[in-house]
């Protein structure tokens, strides 16, 4: 019987990921929670747990669809794997999630500038027999020192609205990066290497 994949995440950046290393997921479902901080909360902990937390909301919502489903008990349905992911930037411990506005994309760029940050990626997979899994990979991203008149012309651009950070190192922003050391995938959104290898660990078979 073949496996399902139901990726639990509203990104067209993770299909699209999903996709280049040939695995399709049979349904996208996003997972509406709450993605704010905990007070003190570190940036591996937070995307662990927001990750986490979005798989636990998709396989709650199947669940209560198979057990109200009017399929016959002959028919069960077929092996369904579950995969969320959460990604942020983190100056520090310090987490940036998505700008609010121009103003805070603008602050979030002037803490990139000269320097290095990092990006987080929680992946977290249920397979069929209900196993849970969570791992974190972590790029480390170094910037070029920026001028107040780069920063205002890649604010302008709009390119870092919806963009954990504020930017996206696939558009404009890697015009700006001196240097990258872990996955580049992480960065757009999903560690390929790393969730082909959760799958690939907990039964998923490839076609």
């Amino acid at each position: 019987m073949r496996q399902r994949l139901i990726l639990a995440s509203a990104s067209p950046r993770r299909l699209e990921l999903l996709r280049q290393i040939g695995v399709e997921p049979a349904a996208v479902i996003p997972a509406d929670i709450d993605e704010t901080p905990l007070p003190r909360e570190v940036p591996h902990g937070y995307v662990r747990r927001i990750a986490a937390a979005k798989l636990q909301v998709v396989c709650d919502q199947l669940a209560a669809a198979s057990s109200s489903s009017s399929s016959s008990a002959d028919t069960p349905p077929p092996p369904t794997f579950v995969l969320a992911a959460d990604s942020i930037v983190a100056v520090g411990r310090r987490i940036l999630g998505k700008p609010a506005d121009a103003v805070e994309a603008a602050k979030f760029w002037r803490l990139y500038s000269g320097r290095r940050h990092r990006v987080y990626t929680g992946v977290a997979l249920a397979n069929p027999a209900g196993k849970m899994v969570i791992k974190v990979a972590i790029t480390q991203v170094q910037f070029k020192s920026l001028s107040e008149a780069e920063i205002a012309r890649f604010v302008a651009s709009n390119e870092w609205q919806g963009k954990a950070g504020g930017y996206a190192i696939q558009g404009a922003a890697e015009a700006f990066v001196q240097s990258v050391s872990g996955s580049i995938s992480n960065i757009i959104g999903l560690p390929l290497c790393l969730t082909r290898n959760l799958l690939l660990g907990n039964g998923w078979i490839e076609d």
